[in-house]
């Protein structure tokens, strides 16, 4: 099999703003075609990663590739950016405002490519509409429109899915596979991580800066033991002490416990079984959230089992 081009690359690439290192010393691969999720608390540098790819920002240091090449930024129709911090002309009408972005970022006519877009996310009878009369996810699909508009090689979407209703984000989900099968690279970062674990081939994941995950979720997942109970018992029992686990998270009828090395799950099935009927009992790797929490810190609803 002939190896793919590489779509974005980052060599030993640092960033900082006054006294603060928001990217320190990332090297990152992101293969054409692919989709490639970034996950990461806020303020992880995330965001200034995908800055530096569309040529916003600069790197103090290290190297950025798109295509092999410096990046050329937005204006030259290679690369589709949709910042988190959503901002458009709210006066002028949807498809002027749509023919105005296309013209800015490819230079040319996209006319029938935005006409394409507003029926294949129904907004199409919104046309000559002003921004201003639009509903928040109405806004926020005209956006997206006119980062794909001009069809770029190299889509980057920051939080795409925020403040969307089910209906809206399964619209766009639904037009990023699209695009994706059209052979354009995606780039998005999402605080969903069922959206990590289901859209993204590969997954990098930034914490003050620095990378501490990349890779596809079943590479990620096989560097960390099966080491994770779920469990749920009949009328909700409680589990009281249970032999080898230190902590439980509590999901709701679900619990789920993490064992300690030495643990022998055999043992905490028998314990349990002695104390209530048992619904559903499953050891498995931790799930792609699980590991975020691990690496950002402990959440409210996990606690220590003395």
């Amino acid at each position: 099999m002939i190896p793919r081009m590489q779509a974005v690359e980052f060599t030993g690439v640092t960033k900082t703003f006054r006294n603060v290192t928001a990217v320190d010393r990332l090297s990152l691969a992101v293969e054409e075609g692919s989709i490639h999720g970034f996950i990461g608390p806020n303020g992880s540098g995330k965001t200034t990663t995908m800055r530096m790819i569309a040529n916003i920002l600069h790197p103090d240091s290290g190297t950025v590739r798109v295509f092999g090449e410096a990046p050329a930024g937005t204006r030259s129709g290679t690369i589709g950016y949709l910042p988190e911090e959503r901002g458009v002309y709210r006066k002028m009408k949807v498809h002027a405002l749509l023919e105005f972005y296309g013209e800015l970022r490819g230079g040319r006519d996209v006319s029938p490519e935005i006409d394409r877009w507003l029926a294949r996310l129904g907004l199409g009878h919104c046309a000559e509409q002003k921004l201003e009369t639009l509903s928040k996810g109405m806004s926020q699909k005209v956006q997206f429109i006119a980062c794909v508009a001009p069809e770029p090689k190299l889509l980057i979407l920051d939080e795409p899915f925020t403040g969307l209703d089910p209906v809206s984000a399964d619209a766009l989900r639904a037009a990023i596979l699209e695009i994706r099968r059209r052979g354009t690279t995606v780039i998005l970062s999402t605080h969903d991580m069922a959206v990590a674990e289901t859209m993204c081939d590969s997954i990098l994941m930034i914490f003050r800066g620095k990378k501490v995950l990349d890779g596809t979720l079943a590479s990620i997942q096989a560097s960390y033991s099966s080491d994770t109970i779920r469990v749920e018992l009949e009328n909700g029992g409680a589990l009281g002490p249970l032999p080898g686990i230190e902590s439980v998270k509590d999901l709701g009828k679900v619990k789920e416990l993490r064992m300690a090395p030495e643990c022998d799950p055999q043992q905490v099935l028998q314990a349990l079984a002695a104390r209530a009927r048992i619904v559903s009992f499953a050891v498995m790797k931790p799930s792609l959230r699980d590991i975020f929490v691990r690496i950002a810190g402990p959440q409210q609803e996990e606690v220590a089992v003395a």
